[in-house]
């Protein structure tokens, strides 16, 4: 059995994930695969994704994966990275665009009305670049990371779940949103761990071991 399968349904930053994975976990088995076998047969799965949602979702849906990627999600080991965070939700304003409804809330845009400091300068959309991660609530792929470690971004949408308790991480860009989700076994990120350094990869190297 393969240990962990990073999903390829198209899009994604696939190959820097896995390269990240197989770097912290050298005794884990990583590969990349759109097959539905090797990913049902797979100990743990992650779920990469950038671009645009509805790409995103017309890629996967094409991919044959749609079934396999929910049904993993739902019990084994799983780690949503930036779009692979924000399919998981029901609805997306990018598009609009009916998500996988895995968790229950919708993902939404940064509003350029509020898209300044407390200073009046402005910021820019997409939010990119390195901002410290507040955590929320204790978890397992937390461990070894300081609180407050910074994460990279670079996305435009950020998710709003429907429940605060799924909420594992938080930033402000400027105002506080949800940057990270726990519930059963799923922990998926709004920002890039493999892209991240040390913090990065020490979530990783958590998720190699994660026993849900």
């Amino acid at each position: 059995m393969t240990d962990i399968v990073v999903v390829d349904y198209g899009m994604g930053n696939l190959r820097s994930v896995a390269k990240a994975l197989a770097h912290v976990a050298p005794q884990r088995g990583v590969v990349v695969s759109a097959d539905p076998k090797v990913i049902a047969a797979a100990g743990r799965v992650v779920l990469p994704g950038q671009s645009a949602m509805p790409d995103c979702m017309k890629c996967l849906d094409a991919s044959g994966l749609r079934e396999a990627v929910v049904a993993a999600a739902r019990t084994r080991p799983f780690l949503g990275i930036c779009l692979g965070l924000q399919m998981l939700f029901e609805t997306s304003e990018e598009g609009p665009t009916t998500c996988l409804g895995i968790l229950r809330g919708r993902v939404v845009r940064f509003r350029e009305a509020r898209m300044h400091t407390t200073e009046g300068t402005r910021l820019k959309v997409p939010h990119m670049g390195w901002s410290p991660v507040r955590q929320v609530k204790p978890h397992p792929l937390w461990t070894g990371i300081p609180d407050l470690s910074r994460f990279y971004f670079a996305h435009s949408y950020h998710p709003e779940p429907e429940d605060p308790v799924q909420t594992a991480g938080t930033t402000e860009y400027p105002l506080p949103f949800t940057c990270a989700v726990a519930e059963a076994n799923i922990f998926a990120t709004q920002f890039h761990p493999e892209k991240s350094q040390r913090a990065g990869l020490a979530l990783l190297a958590n998720f190699a071991v994660w026993n849900v």
